[in-house]
């Protein structure tokens, strides 16, 4: 590296951020449990074929072959747990659980299915005296939907399950009271997702049996805006219930009085909760008196502690991404991130900050990292949308005077999601070689309250496509990018943002979707059954409200087609099946628009497989290099495009 920076068309640039550094001794920390004074954490390991571990103190607590991992509701999480030394876990291979004793073999919890992974389960717990795991199960075959309900499980392996809650569309959550006696869960009905309306139930528990069931008060629900959603129900050691929920508009704490009423506890523009698209999320925890919680806040995470007396002070922390809040000694243990550092798990104390888990060596300055700026900017309606922008970033190189880089501008999967706030080297992959990148918080997005969430109910294909034209255009307009190569990417619901934009707008030169939607009508007649119901919000009733399916739906508008396009799917994909992409594919051809489709057998919704995920970065750069006529310093796999 020298030791000035020059000047190199951009997209030209070289970089030592390979997508094959991207998985290269990847190891993504997800949930933390604390046990006993051990932390316990699961990994995502794409160089071992996408497959989930569990260790224990740095050490894989489970056999070589074994993948932790639940598909309830297919996105899964909350696939394990631990109590006193003992692990209970799914194994992805039947999603059965098991339960694994320090230092011995697996012992099956649940009976086998009568067909292949038709019982699933998620989000459990151990009862305080060890008999009981109590979970959700997902059952599969036993009529047009799969039922969801929460079961006991008993632990000594007798393969005994007991039914304790059923009926409603979805559970979750089902955490024990310290004295073994309540249980508390929520629970909701289509065409409700867990950030819609969902309610919070406390039971008497005796034995592997629920009783006198009662819902703590609620908003009623019903129209766009009302209702409320419930997040991380959790007792204190003096068996306090305490919860997250947005009754007054933001995702804050509460605890339950002795009236049966919710007393709140935190309050202003800043949310707790995340959406709860996976089961297991943590984002507070009780350290004796006090509670630490996360909180998103300005479009990034801070470490807060709430006082007795109710003061709230953050911590000084150096991160913007936090999760898997645990209790552990006089802190807590998170899941952190920063825009400079990879999440790993980390103790954070009154006397500092320890890392637990690996964090791999990139061997890289820091001068190699975008850190972006937060961008608030007017969209359609008089509205105001959020993005993160990073601007090109290398050591090495500089943008020469008389050029503006490209855009990448980044749609998010959901749509109820929010664009990541840490260290992601799938951006800096972009910004090393010259390109400027803009991940948009659309309306829709969450952090930024429950009106700015609920913003897409009935709009999504037309607010969020229109916020990512508007930051286009604000971003040219401001002189940063070159308006003649913008491109724009996503995947699944991001995917659906990138199909739209290109169809009906013509502000982007290139596109590239990942398990995009292409027929929203076919995806509201073939997904699962937890986003069975989610464009009804989104969208419109189906099938009252065809016309604008049809309306919303890229496929069906072919002959504005004008954009190339990278296509990139996966075979075995039940979320957003194939057939969407492969008829996207079939219209570009037929319509004579340069595109290139690659579909991936062993991929589900997704890319967990490091040669996958290789390929898909790769071909996204080979594709917009054949666009915006830049030669890339990478030695690239060929890429064909149709009608080149």
């Amino acid at each position: 590296m020298g030791d000035v920076a020059v000047e190199a068309p951009c997209g030209s640039w070289g970089s030592p951020l390979t997508a094959g550094l991207l998985v290269a001794g990847a190891a993504s920390p997800g949930e933390v449990v604390v046990d006993g004074g051990r932390v316990w954490w699961s990994e995502a390991r794409p160089g071992e074929g996408g497959r989930t571990v569990v260790v224990c103190d740095g050490v894989d607590a489970v056999p070589a072959e074994v993948n932790v991992r639940t598909l309830v509701h297919e996105y899964g999480g909350g696939a394990w747990w631990s109590y006193s030394g003992t692990l209970v876990y799914s194994d992805h291979s039947d999603q059965r659980l098991y339960r694994l004793d320090a230092g011995g073999s697996p012992t099956a919890l649940t009976p086998e299915p009568e067909s292949a992974r038709a019982l699933r389960y998620a989000d459990g717990r151990p009862t305080p005296d060890g008999n009981w795991y109590v979970c959700v199960r997902e059952s599969h075959g036993q009529g047009s939907e799969p039922a969801n309900e929460l079961v006991a499980v008993a632990l000594d392996g007798s393969l005994v399950v007991k039914a304790l809650v059923s009926g409603p569309d979805f559970v979750s959550s089902p955490r024990m009271s310290p004295d073994g006696a309540h249980l508390a869960w929520v629970q909701w009905d289509h065409p409700n997702l867990p950030w819609d309306d969902t309610q919070l139930w406390v039971a008497d528990f005796d034995d592997g049996v629920v009783s006198g069931g009662c819902r703590v008060d609620g908003v009623a629900g019903g129209e766009a805006g009302s209702g409320e959603s419930f997040f991380q129900p959790e007792w204190n050691a003096g068996g306090v219930l305490h919860v997250v929920t947005d009754r007054d508009g933001w995702w804050h704490l509460y605890r339950l009085g002795g009236d049966g009423s919710l007393e709140q506890l935190t309050s202003g523009r800043f949310e707790v909760a995340t959406p709860q698209w996976v089961f297991g999320l943590s984002r507070y925890a009780f350290v004796g008196d006090e509670v630490w919680f996360a909180r998103r806040v300005g479009g990034v995470d801070k470490m807060s502690v709430l006082a007795v007396d109710g003061a709230i002070s953050d911590l000084d922390l150096d991160a913007t991404s936090i999760g898997s809040v645990s209790e552990f000694d006089d802190g807590v243990v998170a899941v952190v991130a920063s825009w400079v550092n990879e999440p790993a798990v980390v103790a954070v104390g009154p006397d500092g900050v320890d890392e637990l888990s690996f964090r791999r060596n990139l061997d890289l300055e820091h001068g190699w990292f975008p850190v972006p700026e937060a961008v608030c900017f007017p969209t359609s309606q008089g509205e105001e949308a959020y993005a993160l922008v990073y601007p090109p970033t290398s050591p090495d190189h500089r943008v020469p005077g008389g050029e503006r880089p490209p855009l990448l501008v980044l749609a998010h999967g959901g749509p109820t999601g929010s664009a990541r706030t840490q260290l992601q080297l799938s951006i800096a992959y972009w910004t090393s070689r010259g390109f400027m990148v803009a991940d948009v918080d659309y309306r829709g997005s969450t952090g930024y309250g429950r009106p700015y969430r609920h913003r897409l109910w009935g709009e999504w294909g037309v607010a969020d496509v229109e916020d990512c034209v508007a930051v286009a255009g604000f971003l040219a307009g401001r002189g940063d990018v070159d308006a003649e190569r913008m491109a724009i990417k996503g995947g699944s619901a991001g995917g659906f943002t990138v199909l739209a934009a290109v169809t009906f707008h013509d502000v982007f030169t290139a596109g590239a979707s990942r398990y995009g939607v292409a027929d929203l009508a076919a995806l509201a007649a073939d997904t699962h059954k937890f986003e069975a119901r989610y464009l009804d919000r989104l969208v419109g009733a189906w099938p009252g409200d065809e016309a604008v399916y049809r309306a919303r739906s890229p496929i069906h508008h072919t002959d504005l087609l004008a954009t190339p396009m990278l296509l990139l799917q996966g075979a075995e994909d039940p979320i957003v099946p194939p057939n969407q992409a492969r008829s996207m594919a079939d219209a570009l051809r037929e319509k004579g628009v340069p595109f290139a489709y690659l579909e991936f057998p062993d991929e589900g919704h997704g890319f967990r497989r490091a040669p996958n995920i290789v390929r898909a970065l790769e071909a996204e750069l080979s594709f917009f290099a054949q666009r915006f006529g830049f030669d890339p310093a990478d030695d690239l796999s060929p890429l064909d495009v149709d009608g080149a």
